[in-house]
């Protein structure tokens, strides 16, 4: 929309603190030994990603350049350059689930039991990361429930994000230590104001942000 950084740069001149701005909201791209799952672009799953002690439960899409999707928007609001996010891939899967199909279905290979939960392509991919060939009866328990502690905790590092140009927020702006609560007004300069997307708050998905705007711009409206 032609948005700029003009705000930041007029609260530095008044001695405002401004947090780093950076790209929330975002995918995030995949480089290393996860471009594999690149190839996978337009399949989602249902999952539960995690970014530092952040967790989300909603869909994740692979895409041409790595992951997005709700659960990977909102878990990019907490990951910072150079750390993992994690994915459970069965989130709804019980302990001891790949145990129980060996019981079931022992002649079934790991691909066949992936399947029956996940896309075909990624069941397919999986398998081949987890390298565990043949029919299910041949693998031992202990095995199996490796894989299964893999799958809910697959790790990926991503290489960075789609930027700003992808981008549903920013976060990071006008530190909030710097404006009145109330008003909006800048503590220590008189008749300078800071809302929405200037100021350093950041929700989920969902309206919160459009909601921050709008609270924020009614509440130095009432006093301008």
């Amino acid at each position: 929309m032609g948005a700029t950084g003009s705000a930041y740069d007029l609260a530095r001149q008044f001695g405002l603190k401004v947090v780093e701005p950076r790209p929330a909201l975002v995918p995030l791209t995949l480089g290393g030994d996860d471009v594999l799952f690149r190839e996978l672009s337009g399949i989602a799953a249902p999952v539960e990603a995690r970014a530092g002690k952040s967790a989300f439960r909603e869909a994740a899409l692979f895409t041409h350049r790595g992951l997005s999707g709700p659960a990977i928007l909102q878990v990019s609001s907490y990951w910072r350059r150079g750390e993992p996010v994690t994915i459970d891939l069965l989130p709804d899967a019980p302990q001891g689930w790949l145990i129980d199909a060996k019981r079931a279905r022992p002649r079934a290979s790991l691909r066949a039991a992936l399947g029956a939960l996940l896309p075909d392509r990624l069941a397919e991919t999986l398998a081949e990361r987890l390298a565990l060939p043949g029919e299910l009866a041949a693998l031992t328990d202990r095995k199996l429930a490796d894989a299964e502690s893999r799958l809910a905790r697959w790790i990926f590092h991503p290489n960075g994000t789609e930027g700003f140009a992808k981008a549903e927020v920013t976060i990071g702006g006008i530190a909030t230590a710097s404006l009145s609560s109330q008003t909006m007004v800048a503590k220590t300069v008189a008749n300078l104001y800071a809302v929405g997307e200037a100021v350093d708050v950041t929700g989920w998905l969902g309206g919160y942000n459009f909601q921050w705007a709008w609270a924020s711009g009614h509440a130095a409206g009432q006093v301008i």
